[in-house]
């Protein structure tokens, strides 16, 4: 049996979670994570995140449907950055993208579209 790596959630209590396709290895999004995101992520096999713009704990696909399955967690060597690799449910972006990075610095759109935003989220 092994240990739990302490994750150093530094001064602000965030550490940031790259979320990344368990089988393609495409990178699908960032976000942050809490000590209770990475607990219930870990409680329930679905991704938690923590909203700074909203300041609370989330649960990836509540709203959309487009949940992420957690297959591992991992752990950078400093203990500071988190890899979620999931298994993604539709698409991880609120744009209705595959991965939130579907563009290049030129603006050239390169990523697939999902799902229409607008038939997903009320604002």
């Amino acid at each position: 049996m092994t240990d739990d790596v302490a994750v150093d959630f530094g001064e602000n209590g965030l550490v940031p979670a790259v979320a990344q396709d368990a089988d393609t290895g495409e990178v699908l999004m960032l976000a942050y994570v809490s000590p209770e995101a990475l607990e219930r992520t870990r409680e329930t096999g679905t991704a938690h995140y923590y909203s700074r713009s909203r300041d609370e704990l989330w649960e990836k696909g509540a709203t959309s449907g487009h949940t992420q399955d957690v297959q591992e967690v991992r752990v950078d060597c400093d203990a500071d950055t988190l890899l979620y690799l999931v298994d993604q449910a539709g698409g991880a972006c609120h744009t209705g993208h595959r991965s939130c990075f579907y563009r290049t610095v030129d603006g050239e759109n390169v990523g697939e579209k999902v799902f229409d935003p607008d038939a997903v989220y009320d604002d």
